[in-house]
């Protein structure tokens, strides 16, 4: 059974404001004084940024009991040094954020300018163990149209700086303007896959491999795919249901690759355009149906995915519990829908992070 592994960043914020706090350092500094915390947390690009990494899981109901372990000590170390943590994807209230003082975050600052400073977003990376590079890029080949599913089911940040963007997923959006990040073409091969890396690192606009930041891509330091267009979720369980999603969407097309399947030839331009309606619409819309790339409500896109993975689901042991989950998350929303749920309601972004300081450890 593949294994899982769950990487999740974190807003520091200030309990009584809502406004994040540059303390990330402090908060790392606490966390290494705790034997019982390990190497789970990481520092990130910025100091209102702490980021966590779950250990490989090939159980989905201990992988969901670590992300709330890793969330409830994330928020305990945060509260030792004046913070809360919240699983927000970008912060609700206005902020300037602070840059991470080391060479290789200095040197993204200078070669990317305003685009760096914009930057405070949060996302969820999920790692899916694969056996070889040529199963990965098989995989990486076949998942590309059903990415943009998992973005909208995690949607998480529809206010910017103080305002509604008008998207459900603005972190997406300010994410793509990194110049390797988005898409990608039919690889084919790890030769290729291999070759087109090194290419763009040779170009000098990225600094190494490490800032491909494909929407999929093979971990340069792990035997896995990695994942990265969710959103970190509000709730937990939803981080679990896209990871859930993320692995059977690997093992299906692993199985696919094997029986001899050609991939879906959808050009990047058509994925780009289902990665824009996702982040616009989340659930609360049409979705762009990855068969048939024509717009389609979005509980019947999410069905097409859970109906697409159904087999890989059922054989982990996970399809009744996804079924239930994506019952649940459609009824009450994902996080885009319950911010503005609670903006509509209290008619402060403030009571909306407090809120989610809340619900992240809940």
């Amino acid at each position: 059974m593949r294994t899982v592994g769950v990487e999740e960043e974190l807003l520091l914020v200030d309990p009584e404001t809502g406004e994040p706090k540059a303390l990330s350092a402090a908060v790392l500094a606490r966390a290494a004084q705790d034997e019982a915390a390990g190497d789970v947390f990481e520092k990130e690009l910025y100091g209102q940024m702490l980021e966590f990494a779950t250990h490989p899981q090939s159980d989905m109901a201990k992988l969901g009991g670590e992300l709330v372990r890793c969330r409830k000590e994330a928020g305990r170390h945060a509260e030792e040094i004046g913070c809360a943590v919240a699983a927000l994807a970008t912060s609700p209230l206005p902020v300037s954020p602070s840059i991470s003082m080391n060479s290789r975050y200095q040197w993204m600052a200078e070669q990317y300018g305003i685009a760096t400073r914009e930057q405070l977003v949060c996302g969820c990376h999920v790692h899916v163990s694969v056996e070889s590079d040529e199963e990965a890029v098989a995989v990486v080949d076949r998942i590309r149209p059903w990415l943009p599913v998992l973005a909208a089911i995690s949607a998480n940040s529809p206010f910017w700086q103080g305002q509604d963007s008008c998207y459900a997923s603005y972190r997406s959006r300010v994410w793509g303007r990194w110049p390797s990040a988005g898409p990608t073409e039919l690889f084919g091969s790890p030769e290729r896959y291999h070759r087109r890396v090194a290419d763009m690192v040779a170009t000098g606009v990225i600094l190494d491999e490490g800032m491909v930041y494909f929407d999929a891509r093979l971990s340069a330091r792990y035997p896995t795919v990695e994942i990265r267009v969710s959103d970190v979720c509000l709730h937990a369980e939803n981080a679990q249901l896209i990871a859930a999603l993320a692995r059977g969407l690997v093992e299906t097309a692993a199985r696919a690759w094997r029986a001899g399947r050609e991939p879906a030839d959808h050009s990047v331009s058509l994925l780009r355009l289902a990665a824009w309606q996702a982040a616009r619409t989340g659930l609360a819309g049409e979705l762009l149906h990855p068969v048939t790339m024509r717009q389609t409500p979005a509980e019947g896109v999410v069905q097409a995915l859970l109906d697409h993975v159904g087999d890989a689901l059922a054989d982990t042991g996970d399809l009744d519990w996804a079924r239930e989950a994506v019952r649940h998350l459609l009824r009450h929303g994902n996080g885009a829908r319950v911010q503005r749920d609670l903006m509509e309601r209290t008619g402060s972004l403030r009571d909306v992070v407090a809120e989610c300081v809340r619900l992240t450890q809940r």
